[in-house]
């Protein structure tokens, strides 16, 4: 079970990727995916297509969805997997959760326009289509494009971070909210890449001893941003505080991704998958029928 090349972590043009459910799909299924979730941020609407592409290709698949969670002044991630996506609650949450973004981006291309990047808001709004679904991505893509910075990651480290010219805060939503969404639907909630967070040891233990009392199952422990230290670092959380382990590449696009979907070292052996916890809500691929002779 440890060893099945899931990859529950990615994203579509739904969000803040630059393919379609469709290509990404197909593309996960070209690397060797075989149990596959869209991600997308705070944002359901791409799943039907995603399930239906995945059938389509061969692909296992289970419902995903990461949303914006506020935590000790930090913006932390929480994945859910394995949800009903028609869930009134969950839909709710979530548009609730995607409110303040156009409001925010607002913000944040004023802060940008004091230091001479004029137009941010339209350019960043190019990218992502729907105010209620603009991001830091999409203003990074427009500060590439405009020759600002050369790639994105050099956008987030002069810009757009804390500290740096247009980083806004947002209040996103609280984690038992987070969680009770997901778990409300049927789904196991995770805690996406956490070795991102800044958090101190005893905040990072706050985080997951609150997490796990209000019912979060996971944690992602291979992810395209952990590195092998981590990874052997949140294998002990995982073990420490009974969670089930995720595995997901967090990828966006393929101009951008430091990780290809798919290309992530397996799970520790000594670990519980969270595809095995969920094994009823998998959607399993038709099984093609045989030739005939």
């Amino acid at each position: 079970m440890n060893t099945l090349n899931a990859d529950l972590h990615c994203h579509s043009v739904v969000s803040d990727g630059t393919l379609t459910p469709e290509e990404l799909a197909r593309r996960a299924k070209a690397q060797g995916v075989t149990l596959w979730a869209l991600t997308d941020h705070d944002e359901i609407g791409g799943q039907t297509r995603a399930a239906a592409a995945a059938a389509a290709c061969g692909l296992d698949y289970l419902t995903g969805v990461e949303i914006s969670v506020t935590f000790l002044h930090q913006t932390v991630h929480i994945v859910g997997l394995g949800f009903d996506a028609d869930n009134a609650q969950l839909v709710q949450g979530l548009q609730q959760t995607r409110g303040g973004r156009s409001q925010r981006a607002q913000e944040m291309a004023t802060d940008l326009a004091r230091i001479g990047i004029k137009g941010a808001f339209e350019g960043a709004l190019k990218y992502a289509g729907n105010p209620n679904l603009i991001s830091r991505t999409h203003f990074a893509r427009f500060l590439v494009e405009t020759g600002v910075c050369k790639d994105t990651y050099e956008v987030f480290r002069k810009y757009l971070t804390e500290g740096k010219p247009g980083f806004v805060e947002h209040r996103w939503a609280n984690l038992k909210d987070a969680v009770r969404w997901i778990t409300q639907a049927g789904g196991m909630a995770v805690i996406a890449h956490p070795a991102r967070y800044k958090f101190s040891a005893n905040e990072e233990l706050a985080l997951f001893t609150e997490f796990k009392g209000l019912g979060g199952g996971g944690v992602e422990v291979v992810t395209g941003s952990h590195s092998a230290a981590e990874c052997v670092s949140y294998t002990g959380t995982a073990l420490e505080f009974g969670l089930a382990a995720s595995r997901g590449s967090d990828f966006h696009s393929p101009a951008e991704s430091r990780t290809e979907l798919g290309a992530l070292p397996d799970l520790p052996g000594q670990l519980t998958p969270v595809w095995q916890l969920l094994a009823e809500r998998i959607q399993h691929a038709p099984v093609p029928a045989p030739a005939r002779t």
